[in-house]
């Protein structure tokens, strides 16, 4: 019974939510997007929550989560920062080719391995 009332409490509160958050992108969206663009015109509450549903397709969820989950910001971030191979688990050789194949930015240089002939 008690996990019957706790579900009924957390739909309904996902329920509120969800209003709320539609009546602040309706808000939103009429407040600035029609004084920005011409030719935009104010939306109501339906096409608010449709809105909300497309940015939660495509940039991922309310509940922390971004969107493409296991893409490259899934590691990045999830990982602290962390996108090349474990590096206390290289030997001092790997280490090495790892470090002459970046940039000085620390993003990967594709051509450094074309430079010194090493198989990618």
């Amino acid at each position: 019974m008690r996990f019957k009332a706790m579900f009924l409490g957390r739909f309904l509160l996902g329920l509120i939510a969800i209003a709320a958050l539609g009546g602040v992108v309706m808000g939103l969206w009429n407040a600035v997007i029609p004084g920005l663009l011409t030719g935009a015109q104010a939306i109501d509450y339906p096409h608010a929550l449709g809105l909300l549903l497309l940015c939660r397709i495509l940039f991922g969820g309310f509940r922390g989560y971004g969107g493409w989950r296991g893409g490259w910001h899934g590691h990045r971030f999830g990982r602290r920062g962390r996108c090349g191979p474990d590096w206390h688990a290289m030997t001092p050789e790997e280490r090495e080719r790892f470090r002459r194949g970046r940039h000085p930015d620390g993003s990967p240089d594709h051509r450094a391995d074309a430079r010194t002939g090493a198989p990618e």
